[in-house]
């Protein structure tokens, strides 16, 4: 789909299809590696998000500025992103298996340790552990994510975005339990005991990933990322996860210190703020996985109707101050509850839009293309991850976060409207090929009737 329209394949061109046969029921394998993937994805984001609601404070009272705390929680998206690429590169030589539970291993070895960098110097001694130890532990991340989305993808392979949709559950509670957890175990024990208990959460998933997950024999491919990023509509698709993420990490770095500004708001009230997003898209993804495989052909629309969503909702969650809107409570979480519905519609679809895409290409259908795809969605949404608590945390610095929060919004526009382009164009080429096809057909019918009629005479 991201290639030219002659190399569409014939029932591509057909479109709207028809609606794709549900895969059987599953196996035990599926059913285990299911689970596996689930505590995968619950255990990481449990433990990404509990920093939201006090680590922000908690670095202002060591000296760090706004910006310096967008760059910490940036910094974990930019080694995420450059771990993703080379993992994903080399998932078949290095085992998904292995890849998926080492990362855990090291991901809640970080997480315990940095439960006690409240004990360390304030200044320039405690900004760089935190870089350290941030980075190390986005790289186990990074193995765990890309290794997860590579199995699931290999273990489901005809419903993929319904598997998806139903890991974002998981996803979603442990966005969900993570700021309140956080926030409430950071006022009642202090700030070591809420990174102690789920960086030990994090080791009791590595033997349990150990004992289920299978393993896969594969060969490594020729093909590589740069291959992958030569196609438009992979680059758009990423363009699009880019602007997703670098919302959701706009919102981790600047959200509490202006609820708590403007609102007054406790860092337990915030941590419950924080569910306005992350409930309604754990909520919804199920429903929308099932619809994105039911009805493949709305999937580029699923895209585009939640990068508009996400546009508007970002613009009045300030609100912008062109709009000349007050900011009041009530506005800020029903703009929250949207954001979260608007990117669960915009990021369900992306994963096996992408991995149509690359089989279309002549990608072959194994382990080693799954990483490539995994890889480089799972960078992707690093880097949005990275530019959006730095740049929004800088823009917040310098202006406030009313613009800060527009700049996200007319990102989220501008993916929207390319895609709309994109698309048009393409539905176009479609007509005209179809147009032509016939016209030649007719041609052709017409050219040999004579000798058919001649043939009948003799």
């Amino acid at each position: 789909m991201a290639t030219s329209v002659d190399q569409l394949p014939a029932n591509h061109v057909d479109c709207p299809c028809p609606p794709e046969t549900p895969g059987p029921k599953m196996t035990r394998q599926q059913i285990l590696t299911f689970i596996a993937m689930a505590s995968i994805n619950f255990s990481s984001m449990i433990c990404y998000s509990i920093l939201g609601p006090f680590f922000p404070h908690e670095a202002e009272k060591k000296g760090v500025s706004q910006a310096v705390i967008g760059l910490i929680f940036g910094c974990y998206a930019f080694c995420t992103l450059v771990g993703s690429l080379i993992l994903g590169k080399y998932i078949v030589q290095i085992g998904a298996k292995f890849m998926a539970t080492a990362g855990l291993f090291v991901s809640g070895g970080c997480t315990v340790v940095f439960g006690f960098l409240d004990r360390a110097p304030e200044g320039t001694v405690f900004i760089v552990l935190c870089f350290v130890v941030r980075s190390v532990n986005a790289v186990g991340f990074a193995a765990a994510v890309t290794s997860s989305f590579a199995i699931s993808a290999k273990v489901f392979p005809h419903n993929i975005a319904t598997i998806l949709g139903f890991m974002e559950i998981f996803t979603g509670i442990g966005l969900i339990l993570g700021p309140p957890l956080g926030g409430w175990m950071y006022q009642s024990f202090g700030y070591e005991i809420p990174f102690i208990v789920l960086g030990c959460l994090l080791f009791l998933t590595v033997p349990l990933n150990m004992w289920i997950l299978p393993s896969f024999d594969a060969v490594a491919s020729q093909a590589s990322f740069l291959r992958l990023c030569t196609r438009v509509k992979i680059m758009l698709i990423c363009f699009v996860v880019f602007t997703l993420s670098s919302g959701i990490g706009f919102l981790d770095a600047t959200l509490s210190l202006f609820a708590m500004e403007k609102f007054s708001m406790s860092t337990g009230s915030v941590g419950l703020l924080m569910i306005g997003v992350s409930l309604p898209y754990g909520a919804a993804s199920p429903v929308f996985g099932i619809i994105s495989d039911k009805y493949p052909f709305i999937r580029r629309w699923m895209m585009v109707l939640g990068g508009m969503a996400t546009a508007v909702s970002f613009c009045l969650l300030g609100p912008v101050p062109v709009l000349h809107i007050k900011s009041q409570l009530w506005l800020t979480v029903v703009m929250l509850v949207v954001i979260g519905f608007s990117l669960c519609i915009t990021c369900i679809p992306t994963f096996a839009e992408m991995l149509i895409c690359a089989h279309e290409n002549d990608f072959e259908e194994g382990l080693s293309t799954l990483g490539l795809v995994s890889g480089l969605f799972s960078a992707v949404w690093s880097a949005g991850m990275f530019f959006g608590p730095t740049i929004g945390g800088y823009i917040t610095q310098k202006l406030n976060f009313e613009w800060s929060a527009g700049v996200q919004g007319a990102l989220a526009f501008l993916a929207a409207f390319l895609q709309i382009i994109y698309f048009t164009n393409e539905e176009i080429q479609k007509r005209r090929l179809q147009q032509s096809i016939r016209t030649e057909s007719t041609l052709f019918t017409e050219e040999n009737s004579p000798l058919l009629s001649s043939a009948r005479h003799l």
